[in-house]
């Protein structure tokens, strides 16, 4: 019996030994993952391009950037040659929409706003090359503006806490304020996200409680929708702009007119989605004056906006496509791997060419893209926003077709790349955007080079996200199941 007892307590002594050993094992510093790639062109991010180059990615950030040859390879680093290849650094968007829409069914509600279906539309942009999204009219808990709250949860806060492997970065804009119903349209799901306010006393309320979610900026629509609604005043975006300020919190706005511009821009608004003078208005030169005072004073020097024009872009590509014929990227097997044929014929197909009247497309593009690239050249920086997340609008196919507007409007692809890029990740504050040490390694290798041609970012041959591998091709397998699973369900 004393001999039984003896050999169970040295078992037990045994399984414990080897338990805090395993432990240890575990909780010991694991070595750093160093990997080099070499011989691709690199298009860094910042205006340049290294040929043959190398570059160090050491667990999930860059290290040495440099040329091949030129970059002391740490010992026992596993390499990876690239030759023939062009890699950039992946782009940030920050004009998504993104959560309410079920992309296999193409329908939105706000119940489809949860956290997988955030992912899974994080998980599209980062199969695109996206590494980072700001989300503007998110789904999230706010004040009613009666003394009560929404009850819509906290999704958007808790997800841009986390680092999600295989999926885009994710930052809120918030809410966003608006006259009631006069904020985004689209779909009656987002019609009533936003703060609704029509006096002085609710602008200066709503934004006190909008400024506790810490959002990236706050987001106000001012737009009449063509003379068919009420928008906000001067005296309420003014209000919500200095109440915004002394929290030092930046305002983005979607608005129309040139004469709304002017005053926003007086008051110190920092960002703008979409072309600041739109509707048929040009930018004169009051404008333009206005702009380059700000900046030479200092105040809130830092002025963006996202044109957002790859729908009208798109539009006019088809209007000018010959008949029976149609734009090269509707056939585009990038897009063909994350949205189902049906969708994209009933989206942009040969119906889509029907509704549009060709001479007023061609002239609208090219007038918002005058405008825009006469506000760049005052000093306003364009970014990348795409307007992604509603119907139609193509979640991580259209970041590259908005390198694609920018090109069009005039300027260079290098210049698109560094607004999809660097500077987006600026106004975002996300480390990401640059092929540079110390930032995250957040990188897209293409098979042909953009500078040659801009539409060749669509070209993707991998995508790395903070070091890892983005398993596209499962990715791309999951969604055409859901599609086909959606097809049948449709057909019972």
């Amino acid at each position: 019996m004393a001999r039984a007892k003896t050999i169970s307590i040295s078992i037990h002594l045994l399984l414990a030994a080897c338990f805090f050993a395993g432990t240890a094992q575990a909780q010991a510093p694991q070595p750093p993952r160093i990997t080099v790639f070499e011989g691709a062109r690199l298009i860094t991010g910042d205006g340049s391009a290294i040929e043959n180059s190398a570059f160090v990615v050491e667990n999930d950030r860059f290290g040495q950037v440099g040329r091949r040859g030129a970059v002391a390879v740490p010992p026992g680093a596993a390499h990876v040659d690239l030759s023939g290849k062009t890699v950039m650094p992946t782009m940030v968007d920050l004009h998504g929409h993104i959560g309410f829409q079920n992309i296999a069914d193409g329908t939105m509600s706000k119940a489809t706003f949860t956290r997988e279906n955030l992912i899974d539309h994080l998980e599209r942009l980062a199969y695109h090359g996206v590494g980072a999204v700001v989300s503007i009219g998110d789904l999230v808990d706010r004040s009613d503006m009666h003394g009560g709250r929404t009850g819509w949860g906290d999704v958007p806060l808790k997800v841009r806490e986390e680092v999600i492997p295989n999926a885009a970065l994710f930052r809120t804009a918030g809410a966003g304020i608006s006259w009631p119903g006069a904020g985004a349209q689209g779909h009656v799901s987002r019609a009533d996200v936003m703060y609704p306010v029509t006096t002085v006393e609710e602008a200066r309320e709503a934004v006190d409680d909008y400024v506790k979610m810490k959002p990236e900026f706050i987001k106000i629509w001012v737009d009449d929708r063509q003379r068919t609604k009420m928008t906000l005043t001067p005296p309420l975006y003014r209000a919500i702009l200095d109440e915004a300020h002394k929290f030092n919190v930046p305002v983005g706005v979607h608005n129309v007119t040139l004469a709304d511009a002017k005053e926003l821009m007086r008051a110190g608004m920092e960002g703008w989605l979409h072309v600041p003078v739109r509707g048929g208005e040009a930018v004169d030169d009051e404008m333009i004056g206005i702009v380059k005072d700000r900046i030479a004073r200092g105040d809130r020097p830092i002025i963006w906006m996202t044109p957002a024009l790859i729908t009208a872009w798109m539009n006019s590509t088809w209007a000018s496509t010959p008949e029976g014929q149609r734009p090269a990227w509707l056939d585009d097997p990038l897009l063909r791997e994350t949205y189902a044929p049906a969708q994209i014929e009933q989206y942009w197909g040969t119906p889509r060419r029907q509704g549009i009247i060709n001479r007023f497309i061609a002239r609208e593009f090219e007038l918002q893209g005058q405008n825009a690239m006469r506000l760049r050249a005052a000093g306003m920086r364009i970014v990348s926003g795409t307007d992604t997340g509603q119907i139609q609008f193509l979640i991580g196919y259209f970041n590259h077709l908005d390198l694609e507007s920018m090109v069009a409007i005039g300027m260079t692809p290098m210049e698109a790349i560094v607004a999809a890029t660097r500077d987006g990740a600026e106004v975002a504050h996300v480390n990401t955007g640059l092929v540079a040490a110390g930032r995250n390694a957040d990188f897209i290798v293409l098979d042909a080079n953009p500078l040659e041609r801009i539409a060749n970012t669509r070209r993707i041959n991998r995508v790395y996200l903070r070091g890892q591998e983005v398993p596209r091709a499962a990715m791309a397998a999951k969604w055409q199941a859901k599609f086909r699973q959606s097809a049948s369900t449709a057909a019972e």
